[in-house]
């Protein structure tokens, strides 16, 4: 059950008020779990890093608070998803991928094969020459093709 509220004030930071109603505000919302479970487990967190609300899932508070929890963590982080790998320069590296995320198509540097790292059983975390990290969510899951290429560096 909720026990704050989530506004935005003039200046576009996030104030929580809550069941005391004691202020925070810049709030920052805080995965717990950002490949596994993205709308499950959010911290909200003041400056400093103090926890002072938990939204067990994003499911079950309000669309308002929803929407502003969404475009703030959306704001702060960029991990596209890989849906497939359309090619590679050589298998190599460094190696150019060419890849379609749901950002739309890409290219990126992989340096090595060290870059690539597993998260869990299923999912893949590839950071790429400039740091930015990109996610295949389900690695058995995407194309024949991609997954070819995939176990190349695996």
């Amino acid at each position: 059950m909720m026990t704050f509220d989530l506004r935005r004030n003039a200046f576009g930071k996030l104030v929580l008020t809550n069941a005391e109603g004691e202020e925070f505000v810049g709030v920052a919302p805080v995965r717990s779990f950002p490949v596994q479970a993205p709308s499950r487990g959010i911290s909200l967190v003041r400056e400093g890093g103090k926890e002072v609300a938990w939204i067990d899932d994003l499911a079950d508070v309000s669309p308002e608070v929803r929407a502003l929890v969404t475009e703030e963590l959306d704001g702060r982080e960029f991990m596209p998803e890989i849906q497939s790998i359309k090619g590679v320069s050589s298998f190599a590296t460094p190696t150019t991928w060419r890849v379609k995320t749901d950002r739309g198509d890409t290219e990126f540097v992989l340096k090595g094969e060290e870059d690539i790292r597993r998260l869990g059983a299923y999912s893949l975390l590839i950071a790429d020459s400039h740091g930015i990290h990109f996610l295949i969510r389900d690695m058995f899951a995407i194309d024949k093709g991609s997954r070819k290429i995939l176990d190349r560096f695996l």
